[in-house]
């Protein structure tokens, strides 16, 4: 009898961690495996119990409802007020297109035999099969690009290090999470962290590299301590270390524990953090792909990146490339935040509309308010309203639009949303994370702060308001890095798509 308790941080936060405790008191001969969260959070603790029809789900569940499950015979699937039927047939998960995710709260996370038995591992093997030349080609031709925000092509990234002659090559992952309302690199570790290791061995293997670093931020102590384990069996497998699956080639990879700060999620400023230095950005060039870790050729790839080259090679490059719309090839792995109904992990194609994100799996705002805005893309993304909810979250189509994908987050807002009060928290978030290298970040964003009080306050608006599109035109133009040259992002999103917010009387919400 197998029932399935989420050990993930999000569910544990929400009483997993004494649910699991009740059951194992309360019913014998249990078998509960502490499994990822598939994502729908809002159903979380949810747990499952496998029948002979497949997993059926109740959720969310709390201690208090363990006496009344036990009557109502959960273990077979029995009917009560929590039920949501078999976890299969849940409309919000089964019409999601899950590649990267597809076994994230499927499987017990540590455990290999489980991996392998639902997919594990055949892309490494098939990697391991083919020359180097072959395995970026294949990446290449799926289209796989950068899921931490830039979008740029990882076949071409991998291209460069491995045409780069150099006596040592690393492949770093950047898991510094940091952009508010995003945690899919948080989950996807927690609840699938084989994944993550494989795509950095393939990614080892294509490139020639022989040692990773997965830079993972010290607010993820749950995602660290999974992640751990994980590379520890997988040493004891015979997967990492000297000879990868009895192969030629050598994989060495250990984790590097972020302090918190947001411009490490920048990779150039991760690098000197990794190296023990203080986090600020380098200049470019020359680029990391030549010049990174310790001055050597380095991939740099995020979380999603890399855990989403198993599938890539397991089913091949068509089957990924035949997702998605333009060049915007795949899935993306969209976490909905906010004030949202229906928040957690939704994982579709590239060229789903805003409006099916938010009000179709989302379920509009949880207060019940009418929904005002959008942010996509985190911290730095631009603010949409609901006049632009037709928008394809696609890079292209976000780009036209003026805003970015970034790395997939959405976070909704209600009518009671002041957005000149969200301009200034661009701007005091900037002043407050910049790492103070360049001048129009360091001092561009705490002007950014008292030109925009003024505005709130009245003081000479339309000035000010020119002298605010002034200042982010210089941000954006002179930054040496994104967290500068994208916080004008928010601001001018704001100011354009809800000029009435900056009108300089006294704040109507």
């Amino acid at each position: 009898m197998k029932i399935y308790v989420p050990g993930d941080s999000a569910a544990i936060s929400v009483g997993a961690d004494d649910v699991a405790a009740a059951i194992a008191q309360k019913v014998s001969g249990a078998t509960i495996i502490r499994n990822g969260s598939r994502g729908a959070l809002w159903l979380e603790p949810m747990v499952e119990v496998e029948t002979d029809k497949g997993r059926v789900a109740y959720g969310p569940v709390n201690v208090e409802d363990i006496d009344s499950l036990i009557a109502a015979d959960f273990i077979n699937g029995g009917a009560h007020k929590l039920s949501l039927g078999e976890s299969e047939k849940i409309e919000w998960l089964a019409s999601q297109d899950r590649v990267t995710f597809k076994r994230v709260g499927i499987i017990d996370p540590l455990s290999l035999s489980d991996y392998e038995a639902h997919g594990g591992l055949v892309g490494l093997r098939r990697a391991i099969s083919l020359s180097t030349e072959a395995i970026i080609e294949e990446v290449k031709e799926s289209g796989v690009r950068g899921r931490g925000g830039a979008g740029f092509p990882a076949g071409i990234k991998w291209k460069t290090v491995a045409d780069a002659v150099s006596d040592q090559k690393y492949i770093c992952c950047n898991a510094d999470e940091g952009d508010s309302g995003t945690f899919a690199d948080r989950m996807l570790i927690e609840g699938d962290p084989y994944t993550l290791i494989e795509g950095m061995t393939i990614a080892a293997i294509a490139v020639g590299a022989t040692e990773g670093i997965v830079y993972l931020r010290s607010e993820y102590p749950y995602a660290i301590k999974t992640l751990q384990k994980a590379i520890d069996i997988a040493h004891a497998f015979g997967w990492l270390g000297s000879s990868v699956l009895g192969s030629k080639h050598a994989f060495e990879l250990k984790i590097r524990v972020g302090a918190g700060s947001y411009v490490c999620g920048e990779e150039t400023a991760m690098l000197e953090s990794i190296e023990g230095k203080r986090g600020v950005v380098r200049a470019k060039p020359p680029l990391p792909a030549l010049e990174g870790l310790f001055g050597k050729p380095t991939v740099i790839n995020n979380v999603l990146t890399l855990s989403t080259i198993p599938a890539v090679l397991a089913d091949g490059a068509p089957a990924y490339k035949a997702r998605g719309v333009g060049r915007s090839l795949g899935t993306q792995v969209f976490q909905l935040a906010g004030n949202i109904k229906r928040g957690g992990i939704v994982e579709k194609p590239f060229g789903i509309s805003i409006e099916e994100i938010v009000n179709g799996y989302g379920g509009g705002t949880l207060s019940g308010a009418p929904l005002r805005a959008v942010q996509v893309g985190g911290p730095l993304g631009a603010y949409f309203g609901t006049d632009k909810f037709e928008t394809s979250l696609d890079y292209e189509s976000m780009l036209a639009a003026g805003g970015m994908l970034g790395h997939g987050g959405v976070v909704v807002f209600d009518d009671s949303v002041d957005l000149a009060q969200q301009a200034r928290f661009a701007m005091a978030f900037c002043a407050l994370e910049s790492c103070g290298k360049c001048t129009p970040c360091r001092i561009g964003s705490t002007r950014g702060v008292e030109t925009i009080d003024l505005i709130i306050q009245g003081v000479k608006v339309d000035e000010n308001k020119k002298l605010l599109l002034d200042l982010c035109e210089v941000m954006t133009d002179g930054s040496l890095c994104a967290m500068g040259g994208l916080t004008p992002m928010p601001v001018k999103s704001a100011m354009i798509n809800f000029p009435e917010d900056f009108t300089g009387e006294v704040s109507r919400r």
